[in-house]
This record gives C-alpha cells, sequence and structure tokens, in this order.
C-alpha cells in the first residue's frame, strides 16, 4: 500500500536481556499514549514484541526513543499503511515470554541464533526446487493452524497445531518428515522461528535449519509474492494482508466456502 494511506502500523520484535521490563512498561507507555499510538507491546526478560500504529511522526517518534537504548539499537521495525488505526487500543504488557513456547531453557536473548535465510535466498531456491548445495528444500510452517488457512508457500509442512506450544511435541513426533532436507522454518513476522530453530537444531536433524528472516511479511516486502499461495493472517483488524502488503480483498481462508 503507498504511504499516501494516512496510518502507519509497525511490526518488530528483538531478544535481548531486558532485567527492568517493569520499569520499562511504564515509560513506553506514557510515551505511547502521548503520540497517541495504538496496538500492543510485549515486555518480558527475554526481549520486545510490538504491533503499533498511528501517524507516521508519531510512531517514528517513540521508535527512535526506544533505539536511543543501545539494547534496542538493532530493532528493524517492519511497515504498513493503512487508512485507519487497525487497533482498538494500547497495550504495554510485561510477560513471562513475548512469544509463549512454555520452554523456560530456550531464551533466544542467551543462545546462538540459528542461520537466517534471506527471503531472496528462499525465493532462488524454491525457482530451482533445492538449495545451492542440491539438497531438497523444505518449508516448516510453524504458525497456528486457522493461520495457515488463510494462506502459506506452497507445499509447507503444516503439522496443525492449535497454539505454538505445541509445536516442540510435533516436531519430536514428526522430526522424520525432515530428513534429509533443507529445512527452513517461517511464521508471520520471525518471531517464533526464533524459538523454533532452536528447537530444530537441538533435535539434531542431519540437514541444515534455517529461519525465513522477517517470516512471511518480510518475504511479501523484498520478493513479488511467489511461490505463496494466499494472504498471511495478522492480528489486527486488517485481518489479512497480500503479497502486496495491502488488506487482503479476499480474506476468506484459503480452501474455505
Amino acid at each position: 500500500m503507498s504511504s499516501a494511506a494516512p496510518i502507519l502500523n509497525i511490526s518488530c520484535y528483538l531478544f535481548v536481556g531486558l532485567p527492568d521490563a517493569a520499569a520499562l512498561r511504564e515509560r513506553l507507555h506514557a510515551e505511547a499514549l502521548a503520540r497517541g499510538l495504538k496496538g500492543t507491546v510485549l515486555l518480558a526478560e527475554e526481549g520486545i514484541n510490538l504491533f503499533l500504529a498511528g501517524s507516521p511522526e508519531g510512531v517514528r517518534g517513540w521508535v527512535d526513543l526506544l533505539k536511543a537504548d543501545a539494547r534496542f539499537a538493532a530493532l528493524a521495525p517492519k511497515e504498513s499503511w493503512s487508512q485507519s488505526i487497525p487497533f482498538r487500543k494500547l497495550l504495554v504488557k510485561v510477560k513471562p515470554e513475548i512469544i509463549r513456547m512454555n520452554m523456560p531453557a530456550i531464551r533466544p536473548d542467551q543462545l546462538p541464533r540459528a542461520p537466517a535465510l534471506p527471503a531472496v535466498t528462499l525465493r532462488r531456491w524454491l525457482d530451482q526446487g533445492h538449495d545451492d548445495e542440491g539438497r531438497p528444500v523444505v518449508t516448516l510452517d510453524t504458525r497456528n493452524a486457522f493461520e495457515v488457512d488463510y494462506g502459506s508457500f506452497d507445499g509447507a509442512i503444516d503439522w496443525r497445531i492449535s497454539k505454538f506450544t505445541e509445536f516442540p511435541a510435533a516436531l519430536a513426533a514428526r522430526k522424520d518428515e525432515l530428513k534429509g532436507k533443507t529445512v527452513v522454518s517461517f511464521c508471520t513476522g520471525g518471531i517464533r522461528c526464533e524459538k523454533a530453530a532452536i528447537v530444530l537444531q537441538q533435535q539434531g536433524l542431519d540437514g541444515p535449519v534455517y529461519q525465513l528472516e522477517g517470516g512471511i511479511l518480510k518475504y511479501f516486502e523484498e520478493t513479488d509474492g511467489a511461490h505463496y499461495h494466499g494472504s498471511c493472517f495478522v492480528f489486527d483488524q486488517r485481518e489479512a494482508l497480500d503479497a502486496g502488503l495491502a488488506p487482503s480483498s479476499e480474506i476468506k481462508p484459503a480452501g474455505k466456502a
């Protein structure tokens, strides 16, 4: 969508140690409120996850303030535009995890990050049918089943989980499906893959494991959306985005009547 639309929407996460999450919550809430922003900001000792919308100057001013703290310097918000704010209110919360997996040992802020695959590389691999070493490539959808029903990569593995906390058990039960392949895990914006890819690595698979850098939304931003069918569910009033990052004109889940 063109930036002629008046409302800037951003989504972003960063795994970084935040022992002062409770104090940060008060400051970030006050600054977002003062700028008329709406959406959700989740804070935990493991990092930050946010979805915000408002005027471009309000959103970017809040991000600039956040990034003045060196811990958030690496934040790289994904931007899209809309005619109205797709959130009803502002919520800034402190949670045990910024993305719940119920595996306390899986702390991306404390563990080495799994290799991230750029969107353009995934598109090229899907074009050619294999990675650069000639291994077959599989895409592994780590999202909930209802999200997958809106759209996914062609031929993606979908274990029909109903919540992300089910992913580790699904992997343990079905990891044989990944044998001998290069595995690219993906989700909406990348946050679930940060944890999923670590769990995949710990399973000792016999092929490389990657996470799609920036998730589906970054793939839409940096490619033409080839090899992806349908739309991408998002957790706001827009419901789903197409490959141009605009609200989808066809929001019914793929394959649904």
